[in-house]
């Protein structure tokens, strides 16, 4: 299947998993302007919506791209997992559904970028597990959502602990209604 195909520039994410290093964390690079703009456009629930479809896109995607190319594990190049998960990250934040500053919203795409990429490449139980047992395009998203899911309380307990300490003073808008 050519680099050109909808389906592979899907699941690689514009090509972006086709990077020869690190395309995980190329592809969760790649997702953020377009979550950000997502958010920007149409809001934050939208970026939920989005994370959610780029789930179950990707789980039959990647089952559809697994059987064309002949290929049991988890491919490398397949991101379009990464994307579901920074996009939750990003859209569970508490902080980003009130009304952050602009320069609040950018530090907070970055912390989502590192704690969704540290879980992912650590892989703790039951993410291990996840990426182990579970097979197909289930497999494929599965342990990216629980790498989301582990990096939103991690987040919050950072967040916290730098308020308290006096690292951080974070100063809202109002939230939506």
């Amino acid at each position: 299947m050519k680099h050109t195909h909808p389906l592979v520039l899907f699941v690689t994410w514009g090509g972006s998993g086709l990077s020869r290093k690190a395309p995980g964390t190329c592809g969760t690079l790649a997702a953020l302007p377009v979550a950000y703009l997502i958010q920007m456009l149409l809001g934050i629930e939208a970026l939920a919506v989005a994370a959610m479809g780029a789930f179950f896109a990707g789980w039959w995607a990647s089952n559809l791209y697994m059987r064309r190319m002949n290929k049991q594990e988890d491919p490398q190049e397949i991101v379009i997992d990464e994307v579901a998960g920074v996009w939750l990250v990003i859209a569970a934040m508490p902080l980003m559904w009130m009304d952050p500053p602009q320069a609040l919203v950018l530090q907070l795409y970055g912390a989502a970028f590192v704690a969704f990429r540290i879980f992912d490449i650590w892989k703790p139980w039951p993410i291990s597990w996840a990426d182990q047992r579970v097979k197909g395009g289930l497999g494929v998203m599965l342990d990216d959502i629980l790498a989301a899911l582990y990096a939103l309380p991690a987040l919050g307990a950072l967040g916290h602990l730098a308020s308290a300490l006096g690292i951080i003073h974070i100063t809202l808008g109002h939230p939506h209604g």
